[in-house]
């Protein structure tokens, strides 16, 4: 009897020990399943973000094969329309060589950013979306419709499809990363190529944060004189507006991931631009009534605001406003300044008095409320805005100068 108990008192450290072990090699490889799970997510992600670069430079979307989502987007012009048309960079191009939009380009920088589109209630406005009107909720419903548009891209979903499927890279692709029978549905091949698309405007190609003002926040650059006044005035409670609308973080800490656009609506006045009469483009009586026009809102307190841009690169993707009225970024500061400043009625690009609102209701004049400005701090607003430009496009500021 004592030297069974003896026995079974040295078994069980051995048996202790034995499953310890056990329970380690199970733990082990349970860490080892998930880390191999979420290598191959990873693996698949990047593979999706790789295939929207791809379709991203296709001119394939378009129906004749002559433009792709970068020929309006050109990621060496801050994802912007840089070409030389006719409509002198007002307004886009499109496929079939002669149509052209009625709205200026957005740049395609930092739009990831951009929330959902909705009502806040807290605030009483609209914000987010994508699209100058919001129309498009995020960034994959905003890539399926330009290749629709009979103005921009001109084609159709079964012949982006068909033609996608016909390529052996992109069949393999899509299968990989969306199932075997992806192709077996239009609508599903073609929501694939927008989520696709999406995922590559997510990627850090298009929001590095590395622009001077990025780097002066993490001590890399010091701003000039000029650059300083400007960042004093822009986020100044004081002077300017400016951070009312084009500032959304409310820390220090977050100040790093600014895009400078609350996302918001608001009108604020913008004149029509006649060189949209003049393409042939639009009629006489062409009113652009902004959120008004996107398809779910009715609600007449809402004609003609537009949302609010971005700043980051604003220096490089001129012109300007929804219609792209203005040229120059300083033309900008001064129609702000106008409502401010009696003295300042003239605008310098056309030589006449400053031109009347396109829509004269719900123009958010509280937030156009500011000090007037010297020419001197005009200049400041401007070289500090140019801080905000990506060190890949600070080329093209020298270019400028």
């Amino acid at each position: 009897m004592l030297i069974l108990e003896h026995g079974m008192q040295n078994a069980e450290p051995k048996l202790f020990t034995i499953l310890t072990s056990i329970s380690l090699v199970l733990i082990f490889l349970l860490l080892v399943n998930k880390s191999l799970a979420q290598n191959q997510t990873l693996v698949k992600q990047n593979d999706k973000e790789q295939l929207g670069e791809q379709l991203f430079n296709d001119k394939r979307l378009s129906k004749n094969q002559t433009m792709s989502c970068s020929t309006c987007h050109d990621p060496a012009l801050g994802f912007a329309d840089g070409r030389t048309t006719a409509a002198k960079k007002v307004v886009s191009l499109g496929d079939d060589g002669h149509s052209f939009g009625n709205r200026n380009t957005p740049t395609a920088s930092y739009a990831k950013f951009s929330p959902l589109f909705h009502f806040d209630d807290k605030n009483g406005v609209f914000v987010g979306g994508q699209f100058w009107d919001g129309r498009a909720a995020d960034l994959t419903s905003q890539a399926s419709q330009p290749p629709l548009n009979p103005l921009e891209m001109g084609s159709d979903k079964a012949l982006i499809v068909k033609r996608l499927q016909a390529d052996s890279n992109y069949n393999a692709a899509f299968k990989r990363l969306y199932g075997n029978d992806i192709w077996h549905n239009t609508d599903a091949a073609y929501h694939a190529m927008t989520d696709a698309i999406a995922a590559f405007e997510k990627t850090a190609v298009f929001a590095p944060f590395d622009s001077k003002y990025d780097r002066y926040l993490k001590g890399e650059y010091e701003l000039t004189p000029l650059e300083d006044l400007g960042r004093t005035l822009f986020f100044s409670n004081n002077n300017v507006n400016c951070h009312t609308c084009h500032k959304l973080t409310t820390s220090k800490e977050d100040d790093k991931f600014e895009v400078f656009s609350n996302h918001q609506f608001h009108n604020i006045g913008v004149p029509q631009n006649p060189n949209l009469l003049a393409l042939g483009q639009v009629e006489a009586d062409f009113v652009d009534t902004g959120l008004l026009a996107h398809p779910d809102i009715n609600d007449l307190a809402q004609k003609g605001k537009f949302k609010t841009p971005t700043l980051r690169n604003v220096a490089v993707t001129a012109p300007y406003m929804h219609n792209g009225v203005f040229k120059d970024l300083r033309t900008v500061v001064l129609f702000y300044d106008k409502y401010n400043n009696p003295d300042n009625t003239i605008n310098p690009e056309t030589g006449e008095p400053w031109a009347g609102p396109e829509v004269a209701d719900n123009i958010s004049l509280d937030e156009l409320k500011a000090q007037k400005l010297t020419d001197r701090k005009v200049d400041a607003l401007v070289a500090f805005m140019k801080t905000l430009t990506d060190k890949r496009y600070e080329h093209l500021l020298e270019q400028e100068n």
